[in-house]
């Protein structure tokens, strides 16, 4: 399998994550790349640096205005008198009609749908790269590979056509559904990330050429709250091609991979050409944002199962955060959809 890793993403480094109104390092360190990277060389899987891509591949899935404020935001904030070192909104449009502002404070609060999505100074460049590689595995998949993995940082599925949030900047997975939807008529991305995927859902609400299927911790009570409910299933020409699948937060083996056969069943239904796979790894019960307990077997069967269905996939990183255990939920599901051969694994 062809992976694809950039080191300038390792130069997004966010510090600032506010949480119950208290200021903690943010979860969407740099660390994590090199946990990740074991996890490959762990099953003997090479990287390779990928090209750099044109900003039309981009502007596919996201806004002019929006490219434009990611790539010049962090230098107009180091103007502004007493700035910060990143890029954090403090006001944001709430009206039901709102004029898209002009002002560096109020643009960031337009584009950025929360504080945990920091912009700092080489965040722009890392954010690109990330891309190049999602694009750089699509392009592997459309040349005539089964599969292809993109080991992209910052994540990407909490990012809509023009707001990031989330630890989220560019939407990585919607950029490679959209690219693999010039090669097919149809083309499923599957989000297996503990969080909602709500800026992939946002961006192919309405279409029905993109089924999106997430599961995910119930944001009844997690992050990001305001989506990800059963009830979403699409809109207008999109109706009956998004599907929610929300679960406890106490979540075990047995519920999650029961999900994920009911997320397959449908998108054998769609029967698309390809597809995108949201590989989030924070459902592992070791991971410290805490929304299930999945263990590092649960992951190699996803795996397996993943694999079995069939589709020529681009496998794009979401989350998984800071814990010695994030190597080996790689490995875990990796070993799986590639059966693989590991030493057996213990939980922790």
């Amino acid at each position: 399998m062809k992976c694809f890793y950039a080191p300038e993403t390792e130069t997004h480094d966010p510090i600032f994550r506010l949480t119950y109104g208290k200021i903690q390092r943010n979860a969407e360190q740099a660390e994590r790349a090199k946990l990740l990277l074991a996890g490959l060389d762990a099953l003997s899987l090479s990287v390779t640096e990928p090209e750099r891509a044109p900003m039309a591949a981009l502007e596919t899935v996201h806004t002019k205005r929006f490219l434009k404020f990611l790539e010049t935001a962090w230098d107009e904030w180091q103007k502004q008198p007493d700035a910060g070192p990143e890029v954090v909104p403090n006001v944001f449009p709430r009206a039901a009609t709102s004029s898209y502002p002009h002002t560096i404070l109020a643009r960031a609060g337009w584009h950025m749908g929360d504080t945990s999505a920091p912009i700092g100074q080489h965040s722009w460049q890392a954010a690109l790269r990330a891309a190049d590689c999602a694009i750089a595995a699509t392009d592997a998949v459309l040349a005539g590979d089964d599969k292809a993995y993109a080991l992209c940082r910052p994540a990407g599925h909490h990012t809509s056509a023009e707001i990031a949030a989330g630890h989220c900047l560019l939407n990585n997975a919607a950029i490679a559904a959209a690219r693999l939807r010039t090669a097919h008529d149809r083309v499923a991305i599957f989000d297996i990330d503990v969080h909602h995927g709500n800026g992939t859902q946002d961006i192919f609400y309405d279409r029905n050429d993109v089924l999106t299927a997430s599961i995910h911790a119930d944001p009844a009570d997690y992050y990001p709250f305001f989506t990800g409910f059963a009830d979403e299933t699409g809109s207008g020409d999109g109706e009956g091609y998004n599907l929610n699948l929300p679960l406890p937060r106490t979540t075990t083996d047995a519920a999650w991979l029961a999900a994920i056969d009911t997320a397959l069943d449908r998108i054998a239904q769609f029967n698309p050409g390809a597809l995108v796979l949201s590989l989030g790894l924070d459902t592992h019960e070791d991971d410290p944002l805490l929304g299930m307990k999945v263990s590092w077997d649960g992951l190699r069967r996803a795996g397996e199962k993943i694999a079995a269905a069939g589709y020529p996939t681009v496998i794009v990183q979401e989350g998984g955060y800071l814990t010695p255990s994030l190597t080996t939920s790689l490995t875990s599901f990796l070993s799986g959809y590639l059966g693989a051969k590991i030493p057996a694994l213990e939980r922790n």
